[in-house]
């Protein structure tokens, strides 16, 4: 009896070692065959290869631009930072010396979702502030972030449609309320038609999620931050230490 699913994990294995090897023999900036062109060239359908050209391009390593076709990339700035100190993506970026700029800012006044509300301790109906922004390096977005935040703590006046800094920043140095910690939770996801759009890849596509929560000095939240990165852009690690004797 033949073994599907082993010949299925050969095949796309095959296939992704093939496409490993025509990126690394390509120059940045080349353009791959067409999808029809290319599946024929590696004896696959076209459904088999878009899944497998999924991968490289959310490591960063292929840019498909709709109605134009698909390109090598290097991303030549990785983003690799501990997570033990609280520090916006702009800060890091530049005590490390990357060139990252924000592309699009979404500012939005509107009633808390039920989660919303459950998160930062609100009442129904609450009203927040929802900041979003893309990032941008080497001429790509590489990063989503959203903070929303309770009308009381940002005000939509306190950021015009020419605000490039980070909400994070802007309220550490204006240091009411005084913050403390942030708990975060990471996780891999799948990315909707919001993020996809965002960062120009496909729906579906796994990408790095973080989830946190800003906590000032009394307790509360002040800030629910959702960021979703290319992995291929970003590496994150944490220190952790043996426990005492």
């Amino acid at each position: 009896m033949v073994n599907t699913r082993s010949n299925q994990r050969t095949l796309s294995q095959r296939l992704h070692d093939e496409l490993a090897e025509m990126i690394s023999a390509a120059n940045p900036g080349d353009q791959l065959p067409t999808e029809p062109d290319l599946a024929k060239q590696l004896g696959v359908s076209r459904a088999t290869l878009r899944e497998a050209m999924r991968t490289f391009e959310t490591q960063g390593f292929l840019l498909r631009r709709q109605g134009v076709g698909t390109f090598v990339v290097r991303p030549t700035q990785v983003l690799e930072t501990g997570l033990e100190v609280l520090e916006s993506i702009d800060t890091i970026a530049q005590r490390k010396g990357l060139q990252v700029s924000p592309k699009k800012l979404s500012l939005e006044r509107r009633p808390a979702t039920e989660e919303e509300c459950s998160i930062l301790a609100r009442k129904p109906g609450c009203m927040v502030i929802s900041v979003a922004r893309v990032i941008m390096s080497e001429d790509r977005p590489v990063a989503y972030l959203v903070d929303i935040l309770p009308e009381e703590i940002l005000a939509p006046d306190e950021i015009g449609e020419d605000f490039s800094g980070s909400v994070l920043d802007l309220l550490i140095e204006r240091s009411s309320p005084t913050l403390v910690n942030s708990h975060c939770e990471i996780a891999a996801v799948a990315a909707d038609s919001t993020i996809s759009r965002a960062l120009q890849i496909q729906r579906g596509d796994a990408i790095l999620k973080l989830s946190s929560k800003l906590f000032a000095l009394d307790g509360g939240v002040v800030d629910c931050t959702l960021s979703y990165f290319l992995p291929g852009y970003f590496r994150f690690h944490v220190v952790r230490e043996l426990p005492p004797n």
